[in-house]
């Protein structure tokens, strides 16, 4: 597709614009140039102007070299035209407006570019003021758009977690106002300004919508005022989709209000331009005979090309770029980015769950009775900070409000929300039996095929072919999009949204016939790693339709009998899958933390891999909510390891979960991990309410991030028997409630604290919990770079500890007094201990003998020092 006047000569316009110009200044006396001098430094371009010390001497020809350099050729004549005027000097106004008619041409004399700006943020308001929902129906965007959570991505976590002992302040997640919003490309401290935002987070989360939000509140002057005089809406999916080839050139004329836009004086600024590309989690990689990104806005070539282009920065380098992507995908895309800034969408905070409900609602009688239900329910209302979910709830109480029903019980994973949504939709739109369930299976099938396919667009021929076209199936879970072709439009369908899609490609699985093919599942579970991001949430959906319940469900929604060797099959593969290491959502590998040289790019590649596929596991397992089925998988994973990752609410909900399930001997590692939860930004209080809020003397303790997961610890069914912190800063309230699951976890035999950072407090609270009566911890190991503040608790726990047998203090710096107070709680007569390993520890020769007296009086402990007779085993950590 061309370009509407690329075939005329770019140069040949600027030479003949500077010609006019240069006519025009020279025909003017010195006062008049004077004058047109003064008024030129008062006409900002979006706030910007020239500035007057390089005005105030110029000629002439160092005045055209100035106009055109600051506002373009073409639309320098315009401005010259308009400061003529106003210096006095309206007869050269008009001769440089006739020459210009003349010279250039009346159709040619494109419009300028701070009026097109103009006309194209009116069409983008025009264009954008009402989005599409999953069900087709418009609403306004203003008055849908409930803020989310958007805190600082995972970045450099080094000196977060090895920084200094004492609690830093919380992270705090900000709420997405145009404050937040405007913040995404300011500066650091140094003054360097991020040209690239990555916006993550998974499906569902609001992404997209943000990301139109922040289009619309562009387009509206509410964002990056002075800095982007044109915003252009990437999305990566449909792009991608669309036959043929195109320039990016083509695809910014796609969106303006007609093709006569100066595209060329356009790009001509990349500095002053913002793409936001949307979903590029679903950009795949370059194929051979696609080798390098596209570098030429002009080059009609492949979407992928183009996009990949705006991604990696060699297609206008200069330009904005704002890009959305799940999770899963951020630390592939890194690769493709130029420095890019990142950023975490987190969803509703609950005070923005209260306004999703009543926006959603028109009847706020009916909206105050959804969320009180939602409310109530304490699982499903913290479900409810994901949008997408929150609309699936909002919407089955609506149908069920409207019936005069009441939601009879819900569950608490997204599966359970989507069969309870898919059903109540099946029954809204009257379904009769055995016709519309054929339909069902036809479209699920349709739906793994794209999946496995990496396809989400449909043609006609495709719903034709399986008699799905004007069926109530597709009215009910596809919309209809119609593309412009060469000859005519191009209509295509696709699911109401991708993760639907995703759901019925796993629910495929479960409604074929018991004599069907067994190789389905396990061709979905044994995906090579390219493709096992992409069928992360198809796989989570099946391990969540796998439960005894939800099973009962689809037999008696659906009218079918699920084969037992679909569930039978998943948990044979998790039992193959050995010892993978386990992370949770968002984790990314900070090579700052590394001990070791850095990998080969590919091996780096390969253990990322070995990361999501472990994080996803996990993920699955909590999916199920079948504590046999989940405890079976688990029995295969003796140890979990979380490592160098920054936790979530959602992954100690996972992990909690899975730590309650885990079979007798499970060990649980957590390395380098942040666990501290990023909170919402307060809006500070008025000074009545600080002055009632000083009178209140007694604060309540803080709850720390992993109370739940301290919580599952304590449960009798809970089989943890190790624990090990390794390289983490636990916090004082994390401190407190760790100490509290010591004394209670039936199951917790070792406890390691390996170079893990603990204020005095900490250390206070977990001795406490370490000499509690019912504590059961038998092995301690301790590495800590504050062993001196340790030891006198240690010494504590040492007399007073019923059950502890081995203390493990393998690689520390013990100097001599801390000698000689271990030494002295060692002989203490309630002191239980069997086993002290002092292994790569240096030891002075007055400590090496007050150790060996203690050893002589107390014969059946062991000493485990090389120079004490003994060969102790290297400590693991």
């Amino acid at each position: 597709m061309a370009v509407a006047g690329a075939s005329c000569s770019s140069s040949d316009t600027d030479a003949l614009a500077r010609e006019l110009l240069l006519v025009a200044l020279e025909d003017l006396s010195q006062e008049q140039l004077k004058r047109f001098r003064h008024k030129l430094r008062d006409a900002p371009l979006d706030g910007r102007s020239i500035p007057w010390g390089r005005l105030e001497n110029s000629d002439p020809v160092d005045l055209v070299d100035k106009l055109t350099q600051f506002y373009g050729s073409e639309p320098a004549v315009d401005v010259t035209r308009k400061i003529l005027k106003k210096a006095d000097a309206r007869d050269v106004a008009i001769r440089l407006k006739a020459q210009q008619q003349q010279r250039l041409g009346s159709s040619l004399v494109v419009v300028s570019l701070s009026e097109y700006k103009k006309k194209y943020r009116e069409h983008v308001l025009l264009q954008h003021a009402k989005v599409k929902e999953r069900n087709a129906r418009s609403v306004k965007i203003n008055k849908r758009f409930t803020k989310l959570l958007i805190a600082p991505g995972s970045g450099a976590v080094e000196d977060e977690l090895l920084g200094p002992a004492e609690e830093p302040q919380a992270e705090r997640a900000r709420r997405s106002d145009t404050h937040t919003f405007n913040k995404l490309f300011r500066g650091d401290e140094e003054g360097l300004r991020p040209l690239t935002v990555v916006l993550q987070g998974p499906a569902g989360i609001g992404k997209t919508m943000a990301a139109k939000k922040i289009l619309y509140d562009w387009a509206a002057g509410k964002l990056y005022h002075g800095q982007v005089d044109f915003a252009f809406f990437m999305p990566c999916g449909e792009l991608l989709e669309r036959p043929g080839t195109r320039s990016l050139a083509d695809l910014i004329l796609d969106q303006c209000p007609d093709r006569t836009a100066p595209v060329r004086q356009i790009l001509a600024h990349p500095q002053r331009l913002l793409f936001i590309l949307d979903g590029a989690d679903e950009l795949p990689a370059l194929a051979a005979s696609e080798a390098a990104p596209c570098t030429d806005p002009f080059e009609a070539t492949s979407g992928l090309r183009v996009l990949s282009g705006l991604l990696s920065q060699e297609l206008l380098p200069l330009a904005r770029l704002l890009v959305t992507t799940r999770n899963v995908a951020a630390g592939r895309l890194q690769g493709k980015l130029c420095s890019p800034q990142c950023a975490e969408v987190r969803g509703f905070s609950d005070k923005d769950k209260k306004k999703y409900f009543f926006k959603f609602f028109r009847d706020e009688r009916k909206a105050e009775r959804a969320y009180r239900f939602v409310k109530e329910n304490e699982t499903l209302f913290a479900l409810c900070f994901v949008p997408f979910v929150c609309w699936i709830v909002c919407t089955v109480l609506q149908q069920q409000l409207e019936l005069g029903k009441d939601l009879s019980r819900t569950s608490k994973t997204t599966t359970s929300v989507y069969l309870l949504f898919i059903a109540s939709m099946l029954k809204s739109a009257g379904t009769n039996g055995p016709r519309v369930q054929g339909e069902l299976c036809t479209l699920c099938r349709l739906a793994r095929e794209g999946i496995l396919k990496h396809q989400a667009q449909f043609s006609e021929n495709d719903l034709e072919q399986l008699k799905l076209q004007g069926s109530q199936v597709q009215t009910l879970f596809l919309s209809k999009k119609e593309l412009p072709g060469v000859l005519e439009k191009e209509v295509t369908y696709q699911f109401i949204d991708q993760s639907f899609q995703e759901f019925l490609a796993a629910l495929s699985y479960l409604l074929e016939t018991e004599g069907a093919p067994a190789r389905g599942v396990q061709m979905l579970l044994n995906s090579n790693s390219e493709l096992r991001g992409h069928l992360a949430l198809t796989t989570r959906f099946l391990f969540g339709l796998l439960s005894a319940e939800r099973i009962r469900d689809i037999e008696r929604h659906f009218g079918c009998v699920v084969p037992e060797r679909v569930k039978q099959d998943t948990l044979r593969w998790v039992q193959g899958q050995g010892h993978p290491k386990v992370a949770p959502v968002g984790a990314e590998k900070n090579d700052e933390l590394k001990d070791t040289e850095e990998p080969e790019e590919e091996e780096e590649d390969d253990e990322d891999d070995d990361l999501d596929f472990g994080l996803e596991l996990l993920y699955c397992l909590y999916e199920t909510q079948e504590d046999a089925f989940v405890r079976q998988a688990l029995s295969s994973l003796p140890e979990m390891v979380l490592e160098r990752v920054r936790l979530t609410r959602m992954d100690i909900e996972v992990l909690s979960y899975c730590v309650q399930c885990c079979p007798a001997g499970q060990a649980l590692r957590l390395v380098n991990c942040r666990l501290a939860e990023a909170k919402e930004k307060k809006k500070k209080k008025s000074l009545v309410k600080r002055l009632k809020g000083s009178q209140n003397t007694t604060k309540q303790p803080p709850v720390s991030l992993l109370r739940p997961l301290c919580e599952a610890m304590t449960a009798q069914q809970c089989g943890l028997h190790i624990l090990i912190l390794s390289h983490c800063k636990l916090l004082d309230s994390v401190c407190r409630d760790l100490s509290e699951a010591l004394k209670l976890a039936p199951a917790l035999r070792e406890l390691a604290l390996l170079q893990s950072r603990i204020t005095e407090t900490g250390l206070r609270l977990l001795s406490e919990g370490l000499a509690w009566p019912k504590c059961q911890v038998q092995t301690l190991r301790i590495q800590l770079p504050n062993l001196q503040e340790a030891i006198q608790y240690l010494v504590i726990v040492l007399q007073r500890s019923l059950v502890l047998t081995t203390l493990d203090l393998s690689g520390c710096q013990l100097l001599g007094y801390m000698v000689d107070c271990l030494c002295s709680a060692l002989k203490h007569p309630t002191c239980c201990l069997k086993t002290l390993s002092l292994t790569s520890v240096e030891l002075s020769e007055v400590s090496l003998r007050e150790l060996q007296t203690v050893k002589a009086s107390k014969p059946d402990l062991t000493i485990l020092h090389s120079k004490l007779g003994t060969h102790p085993q290297p400590l693991k950590g």
